[in-house]
């Protein structure tokens, strides 16, 4: 469904953002990384956005579209730049309830973060890169992190040729936690999330969070309301649709087309605060992750980052520098312009 035209980002300048209209009356927030993507027709930069060179310049070839986690929005305008500087053109979709999108979810008296079914966040993605397509780009890689990685792998899964690729940065393929709350706990919750889908059955545990904001002695700045440390109840519906998305990665699907997927080398505890909570992942488990990307489909690269935190992009140096080498290196060798790059995507393309 189309959306509102584009307008100021809360990044400041060089990003733009507009809502995405979707079934039901819900919304969703596109944000573009303004140098690397091209103007509608017609139409003038705002204030702080203009774009030196760009008048009358093909769009780009690839369009990468980012889609965040759970407690999350896009406010990595370092990975915008990096994929920017690497010639692509870049796009993020804050889902439904998350983030740009939030104020428009809990109007209509819905939970922060949170759907009746996370299969609903297909339609987020249907929009975003009906969006990203319609700008011209011959190319759409949908870059997926956590919860984001799970909606985007079942999304490619059942919408084939949407996208021509998918990068994972820590997908959320299974559950990190005891086998009690992985089976009996589960079991029990999948027959409450029916008749009580707003029961709160969990939370996110605060620490990796603190340890990411620079007023709890991290590195970044992002907005708390939108991505508090401490996090968002998590409701019974919610989680019951997630584990039940869990199960089928787990039995198999086929994204029909290239995947890489990224993690920590190692995991680290995820329940207490402790030294390594920005050098392993202490949000998820990285076996799980493995195992889960050997399940998705026939053509797919799993590479651990030494010294990565969950959210890849937000490592501290070196891991981050090699995790964005990492990606630009894949996306080069899969769409760049050399004749063997191009003639080893159709073939890999005819063979779908």
């Amino acid at each position: 469904m189309t959306g509102t035209g584009w307008r100021p980002d809360v990044l400041g300048a060089g990003f733009e953002q507009r809502t995405l209209l979707l079934p039901g009356g819900a919304e969703a927030t596109l944000v573009r990384h303004v140098p690397s993507t091209p103007p509608a027709p017609g139409s003038a930069p705002g204030p702080g956005h203009a774009r030196p060179g760009t008048a009358g310049e093909a769009p780009r070839r690839v369009a990468v579209l980012y889609v965040h986690g759970f407690v999350d929005y896009f406010f990595h305008p370092h990975l915008a730049d990096a994929l920017a500087a690497a010639g692509h053109a870049f796009y993020a979709v804050d889902l439904r309830g998350y983030g740009r999108s939030m104020d428009a979810h809990t109007a209509a008296g819905l939970d922060p973060n949170v759907v009746p079914d996370l299969a609903l966040h297909a339609q987020d993605l249907d929009a975003a890169a009906a969006a990203v397509r319609a700008a011209g780009h011959d190319r759409l890689v949908v870059l997926g992190h956590s919860t984001g990685g799970l909606v985007a792998t079942l999304w490619a899964a059942a919408r084939r040729g949407r996208a021509d690729a998918l990068v994972l940065n820590s997908p959320w393929f299974d559950l990190n936690a005891s086998w009690f709350l992985r089976g009996p706990a589960t079991r029990v919750i999948d027959v409450v999330g029916r008749v009580a889908p707003r029961l709160t059955v969990g939370g996110l545990h605060p620490h990796y969070g603190r340890a990411l904001h620079a007023s709890t002695g991290g590195e970044w700045e992002f907005d708390l309301a939108w991505k508090p440390a401490e996090g968002f109840p998590v409701r019974a519906g919610w989680f019951r649709s997630v584990r039940a998305a869990h199960r089928r990665v787990n039995r198999g699907v086929d994204v029909g087309v290239p995947a890489l997927v990224l993690a920590s080398a190692r995991s680290g505890p995820n329940t207490v605060h402790h030294p390594e909570l920005l050098s392993t992942d202490s949000v998820l488990d990285v076996e799980h992750i493995r195992r889960g990307a050997a399940r998705i489909g026939d053509d797919v690269l799993f590479v651990p980052i030494e010294g990565g935190a969950h959210d890849l992009a937000l490592s501290p140096r070196p891991a981050r520098e090699e995790y964005l080498r990492t990606v630009v290196a894949w996306l080069e060798d899969r769409f760049g312009d050399r004749p063997d790059a191009a003639e080893a995507h159709s073939s890999r393309a005819g063979r779908r």
